[in-house]
């Protein structure tokens, strides 16, 4: 297994449970969950993003939660930086991190040592990308992206204006795709990587219960503290699944069960744009069909991966 320190990873699509199951796991192997989740970052942001409560937060340490203002944006290098921090941390306790999430690119980053495009902000270009923006609409901007880099298109949600305007930018300043500026290196850990996975009609529903179970627990009048806050509905934070739809009918211009409807329609979407990042056919990913009894299944499984850290992590003599 060599001397690298032990890093295991919990991925799958939205609402497949990760929440629940990495806890579980970081009690029974004393762990610790570092959140790779980017919607999770911010304050505030809790019931929309399905944040885990503070009772679930209160049975095992979380890390990279609630740590910025939803006017700051937390880069993929800042973020990347703070893992690794988190990680190094944890591992200074004897413990064991679990690196929990479905933001494919910000666990990617941390576990495969990616290295963003060293380019910087252009400040004019940005102004007009904005300008066009606002002009075109953010699908005009993201059919230019699919024109000059499908790879890196594949790989950004279309309402993440951020995100397309950031390759944009890059890919205009150098003159090379977006997607083949990434630098990579070896992992500077011993990963292993537990993939959960549903039938789909299981996953859909769960969506479906879950946005009924945000509504019922006060998402809208989450969106309309923010608001009254004064963030703007404009920021880069606000266009979270849920967070645009939610503005929409405070302001007169959409009715709940349409907002509703149109939560699930793109949380689907998302949930096979995560299909893009953790293949099932991955060789690297152990998949786990989420059941009873999965668990046992699971933590044995890790246990014995793991087996050659046992003198030096205290989760292996529990």
């Amino acid at each position: 297994m060599g001397t690298k320190p032990p890093l295991l990873l919990i991925v799958g699509p939205t609402a497949v449970g990760k929440t629940e199951i990495a806890i579980q796991l970081a009690e029974h192997l004393q762990g610790e969950i570092i959140s790779a989740d980017s919607r999770l970052f911010y304050r505030g942001m809790d019931i929309g993003t399905a944040k885990p409560s503070r009772e679930q937060q209160a049975h095992v340490p979380h890390h990279l939660i609630d740590i910025a203002d939803p006017d700051e944006i937390l880069s993929l290098a800042v973020f990347q930086q703070k893992a690794r921090e988190a990680i190094a941390n944890v591992h200074t306790r004897k413990k064991l991190p679990l690196l929990v999430g479905g933001t494919g690119q910000y666990i990617r980053a941390v576990t495969e040592g990616w290295t963003p495009p060293k380019v910087l902000p252009n400040d004019r270009l940005r102004e007009e990308l904005e300008r066009l923006k606002e002009e075109r609409g953010i699908g005009w901007l993201y059919a230019g992206l699919i024109q000059m880099d499908s790879v890196a298109a594949k790989n950004i949600d279309p309402r993440n204006f951020r995100r397309t305007i950031r390759a944009l930018e890059v890919i205009m300043t150098t003159g090379k795709k977006f997607s083949e500026q990434r630098g990579q290196a070896d992992s500077p850990y011993q990963l292993i990587t537990i993939g959960l996975t549903r039938p789909r009609i299981e996953l859909y529903a769960r969506v479906d219960a879950r946005i009924e179970s945000m509504f019922a627990n006060g998402f809208l009048e989450e969106v309309k503290g923010l608001l009254e806050k004064g963030y703007s509905p404009a920021l880069p934070t606000m266009s979270a699944i849920g967070y645009r739809e939610c503005v929409a009918v405070l302001e007169g211009k959409m009715e709940v069960e349409t907002a509703k409807q149109l939560i699930g329609r793109a949380t689907r979407v998302f949930v096979r744009r995560q299909a893009n990042w953790f293949k099932e056919s991955d060789p690297t990913i152990s998949w786990f069909r989420v059941e009873e009894g999965v668990i046992k299944k699971m933590e044995a499984f890790i246990r014995q991966t793991l087996s050659a850290h046992a003198n030096a992590y205290r989760w292996s003599n529990k």
